[in-house]
């Protein structure tokens, strides 16, 4: 069990990294907190009261009292990203125990220890605002949506943000491959099918390829194989926690990994060439995905059919225009990758996109 009391500010030092503090006197408590912090990938500091020195009660990113030293606490200076944690499910004396020493959440074990094993692991990775996610889908096959995806990662990374760019469609011929990094060293999604739980940020990171300042999660060239939607949702968290931007090329279906995908997702972009077959075809798909995404836009690509516009196609399908997407001339030459060319009128489009939205998760 986990509560909160308080408002679930970010205490000081969360956006770093550092080590919990852990303050207790039952070794039982602190077996139990040291395991958890072990599995968090956490070496905490212990101390049986307020240490000495506020240098290390203040700037502990996490502190961790268990109930047996709350007493002892009352006089502490008051701080965020306090827990208290106890064994006792029917003592609701803990409560006002928390509030005593200002604590921002009180714990019970073991059925909290998932929460606080992220809660540690966040502290670990130095875990600050997630990354702005923006998810790519085709309105038909063939729409240029993988493309936008990969313009719109190069151009995050070449304006100095951590970038990663998520290929999340098996049958699509690998975003690797578009980027010119088919041999490039790093892992791909297989490897990545048996996660469960939590994934470390800066441990997938370090795993994926590195192309065009930015990482890559893509596909090898073996037989497609399914990821289980535990897994997909355990890595796209990770890559979240890193801050920055992340960008996922959408298969045009929505099954239970793409729904664990789009469930992470702020953004989404729908790509539709501007004829009417395809905007059929993009109004089925926006169908689909528009139950499960709460912020999905319209982005069109010429050349136009006769008698349409973009306006007209947002129009038909009910949805936010992003504007026109331009046509990249020459995507032959590996080392210019899509949005690759500043000047270039795809790479100038996506520019002003991220311009228009704030990384942090919100759009403007």
């Amino acid at each position: 069990m986990a509560g909160a009391i308080t408002d679930d500010r970010r205490p000081a030092g969360e956006g770093r990294q550092g080590r919990p503090l852990i303050v207790t006197e039952d070794v039982d408590l602190l077996d139990d907190l040291l395991r958890l912090c072990a599995a968090a990938g956490a070496r905490p500091e212990v101390h049986h009261g307020v240490p000495e020195g506020r240098g290390h009660w203040e700037a502990a990113p996490l502190v961790l009292v268990g109930d047996d030293a709350a007493r002892r606490l009352r006089g502490a200076v008051r701080r965020r990203g306090v827990v208290l944690i106890g064994k006792d499910q029917d003592d609701s004396g803990v409560w006002q125990r928390a509030v005593q020493i200002g604590a921002d959440h009180v714990l019970m074990l073991p059925d909290g220890e998932q929460w606080l094993v992220d809660r540690i692991a966040d502290v670990a990775e130095g875990v600050g605002r997630p990354a702005l996610t923006v998810g790519v889908i085709g309105g038909r096959g063939g729409a240029g949506a993988s493309t936008l995806a990969c313009a719109l990662a190069v151009t995050s990374a070449r304006q100095g943000r951590r970038t990663l760019l998520v290929d999340a469609d098996p049958l699509g011929g690998g975003l690797d491959v578009l980027l010119g990094g088919e041999n490039a060293e790093g892992l791909r999604w297989p490897a990545f099918a048996a996660s469960r739980g939590r994934v470390g940020g800066g441990a997938l990171e370090e795993s994926l390829p590195e192309l065009h300042s930015l990482r890559v999660l893509s596909w090898d060239r073996g037989d497609a194989v399914a990821i289980p939607p535990q897994a997909v949702r355990a890595v796209l968290a990770a890559g979240r926690r890193r801050g920055g931007a992340v960008v996922v090329d959408l298969p045009r279906r929505v099954d239970e990994g793409v729904a664990e995908a789009v469930a992470q997702i702020d953004i989404g972009l729908l790509v539709v060439p501007a004829e009417l077959r395809a905007v059929a075809a993009a109004s089925r798909v926006a169908s689909a995905f528009g139950m499960v995404l709460r912020d999905l836009r319209v982005a069109v690509r010429g050349p136009y059919a006769p008698g349409l516009d973009d306006q007209d196609i947002a129009r038909l399908l009910g949805l936010p225009l992003v504007g026109e997407v331009p046509t990249e001339q020459d995507l032959r030459d590996a080392a210019k990758p899509p949005g690759g060319i500043p000047r270039a009128p795809l790479a100038r489009f996506c520019a002003g996109f991220w311009e228009r939205v704030a990384v942090g998760g919100e759009a403007a």
